[in-house]
């Protein structure tokens, strides 16, 4: 029995292995835009590959390659977003989606500090341990909604999806990022909380990203990150 878990755990985990993404495009009014046109373009936009260290610069972006490479894109407050993965997300992951406020022209800023606040989450799905699902995956587009009272100005649109078919072992966690540059539009005077930075808010020992997710089957899950800020 266990001969036949651990052959199947590895045959899972071989499968895994290639199958990368890239979030490299916005859905605006229904449509995917052009990729790389208002997301900046990501180190990995060729190898796919994640970010493994928490604690690295290019956990923020992962632009330090490519810095300065998009143009910024009106959106208006209360309209619903999409952010494109290509391919399709694969992996077994949770996402979060966040936003900071710059302060002057975004497509300059870093977005170092505590800024970061989260408009969106998609956390896996438990039922006490008989079985653990990832609704992230398969997604072509993670859709959202600006909220109704976030302040207007130029902001960073940041997405974190995080795969954890190797998050058994401290670093396993796989982070596939992106930064996209907005200006939103229509906005209202809603105060985003908590605010947090990256790097620097993950250790890499939280219980929902150093985790096995085959066995035992975990009977719940902690989403990463603080919680929605809804406005």
């Amino acid at each position: 029995m266990m001969k036949s878990f651990g052959f199947l755990l590895l045959a899972a985990l071989a499968s895994q292995a290639s199958a990368h993404y890239v979030f490299s495009a916005l859905k605006i009014g229904g449509t995917v835009g052009t990729e790389w046109t208002y997301t900046r373009m990501t180190n990995n936009h060729w190898s796919h590959g994640p970010v493994t260290d928490v604690t690295s610069a290019d956990f923020r972006c992962y632009d330090s390659e490519h810095l300065q490479t998009a143009s910024t894109v009106s959106i208006a407050a209360g309209s619903s977003v999409g952010i494109y993965s290509e391919p399709a997300i694969s992996h077994p992951s949770v996402t979060n989606v966040y936003m900071a406020k710059a302060p002057s022209n975004v497509s300059t800023w870093d977005g170092s500090g505590s800024v970061w606040f989260k408009i969106y989450q998609i956390s896996a799905v438990t039922d006490g341990g008989t079985s653990i699902t990832f609704p992230s995956t398969n997604l072509q587009t993670v859709d959202f909604t600006i909220p109704k009272s976030l302040p207007s100005g130029d902001y960073l649109l940041r997405i974190e999806n995080v795969a954890l078919h190797g998050a058994g072992t401290q670093g396993g966690a796989q982070w596939y990022i992106s930064c996209s540059q907005v200006t939103i539009t229509g906005g209202g005077s809603g105060s985003p909380s908590p605010k947090v930075a990256f790097p620097g808010y993950y250790t890499g020992t939280e219980p929902g990203i150093l985790i096995n997710i085959y066995w035992p089957i975990p009977t719940n899950y902690t989403q990463p990150g603080p919680a929605v800020w809804k406005g």
